[in-house]
């Protein structure tokens, strides 16, 4: 199984076989159809924008104690 970045995708192509290309230059031949692969990347992109917890990360940087432990000091984490 090979996972590839999303971001990196330039095209899909389907000649007889799905040939994707990315951005480095590089050409990869699939098993799964075009349509296949848009519809997985629409869903990890609509999974990504829907994960409260990084929406909760993007609002509103994180808060950790600081180093001495005292839980009534905190620092904010980009």
């Amino acid at each position: 199984m090979l996972t590839i970045n999303c971001d990196l995708l330039e095209t899909v192509e389907h000649t007889p076989d799905t040939v994707i290309s990315l951005l480095n230059n590089h050409k990869l031949v699939v098993r799964e159809s075009v349509e296949e692969i848009v519809e997985r990347v629409v869903e990890y992109r609509r999974r990504v924008q829907q994960c409260p917890l990084l929406r909760q990360r993007i609002e509103a940087p994180l808060e950790v104690a600081s180093p001495d432990h005292d839980s009534a000091r905190t620092e904010v984490c980009s």
